[in-house]
């Protein structure tokens, strides 16, 4: 069985952050997952801790034969294989790479380890422009706008193409 309409954000902050990204997409498009669209790379103040370096920060979608922790286990080894490390590290810090399921098709869940739609997603400007750039019209499950529409609502945060 395949889904489609999966969304990923992916972001890195540290180390060599373009080689992060092409590691990790290289990584998602195989075993089970295939990459459909990808937007562009945007640069992106961080949001929730001021002064740490900016984030290189970008969608894809995929599609998948993974159900939806499958997908989140496979995504957390390629975060591993690049080197970020969870547990002792500052929630929502600085990261190698990090890789967030934001949509999987219709599905809605909460569970300890996973939540779909991602549920900060809606408030995040460094996530919505790169998905918007792929899925304009898209409508989040739970939410009466589109991405688009959404996006013109969002104030601050600065998001911009990224010069790779």
């Amino acid at each position: 069985m395949r889904f489609k309409d999966v969304y990923l954000s992916l972001g890195s902050n540290l180390g060599d952050r373009p080689a992060n990204l092409h590691r990790a997409l290289a990584a998602i498009d195989q075993k089970g997952r295939s990459i459909v669209r990808q937007s562009p790379v945007f640069e992106t103040e961080p949001q929730d801790i001021a002064g740490q370096p900016w984030f290189l920060n970008m969608a894809v979608e995929i599609e998948t034969n993974y159900f939806p922790r499958q997908l989140l286990k496979s995504l957390q080894e390629i975060e591993r294989d690049i080197g970020r490390l969870r547990g002792g590290q500052l929630k929502r810090g600085p990261r190698l790479i990090d890789i967030d399921i934001l949509l999987f098709g219709a599905t809605q869940m909460t569970t300890a380890e996973l939540t779909i739609p991602h549920p900060r997603m809606w408030d995040r400007r460094f996530v919505l422009q790169p998905l918007s750039d792929i899925a304009p019209g898209l409508r989040v499950p739970g939410q009466q706008t589109t991405l688009g529409q959404r996006l013109t609502q969002l104030p601050g945060q600065e998001v911009r193409p990224a010069r790779l």
